[in-house]
């Protein structure tokens, strides 16, 4: 059992808004790279029963190697639930050889409305020991600004 992390902001639109940017490939791979990284889809079908298989590449893989290769992280997910609006939570694993990186670890995407918009929460159960919790905090916080700075006007 790997361990949790968790990160969340406001995001001043409302849900739908939110909702589709988290389900449309042409917004993903231009919000959800952290900062230092560039994303793309090599599989993309977001439907309950559906999955994807995202590549991460480092701009400057100097100092933080990737995961699968020198540069890049290789995702493949698969979607376990998709509430419109409300909730995506897939189970993910990294393509990478590295004992430190394997298992099956579970995002779960919660919306939830808020006065002056929306809640958006990223929850990560069974974190892959590899993962070091200050990078994901990091990346999460990341992903979740660049979220917020696609949509808000």
């Amino acid at each position: 059992m790997g361990r949790t992390d968790r990160a969340s902001l406001l995001v001043h639109v409302d849900r739908a808004a939110v909702f589709a940017a988290l389900t449309d490939p042409e917004a993903l791979v231009e919000w959800l790279p952290p900062a230092g990284m560039h994303g793309r889809f090599e599989d993309f079908d977001m439907r309950e029963g559906g999955s994807y298989r995202l590549v991460l590449t480092y701009d400057d893989a100097s100092d933080a190697p990737g995961k699968t290769s020198a540069d890049s992280d290789v995702s493949e997910v698969r979607i376990a639930r998709l509430v419109p609006g409300e909730q995506i939570a897939s189970d993910v694993d990294f393509a990478s050889d590295d004992p430190a990186f394997q298992g099956t670890m579970r995002m779960e995407w919660n919306l939830r409305d808020a006065d002056e918009g929306t809640d958006v929460e990223i929850v990560a159960r069974d974190v892959p020991y590899g993962v070091r919790a200050r990078d994901h905090a990091e990346g999460m916080t990341s992903s979740l600004t660049n979220l917020a700075t696609y949509l808000e006007p």
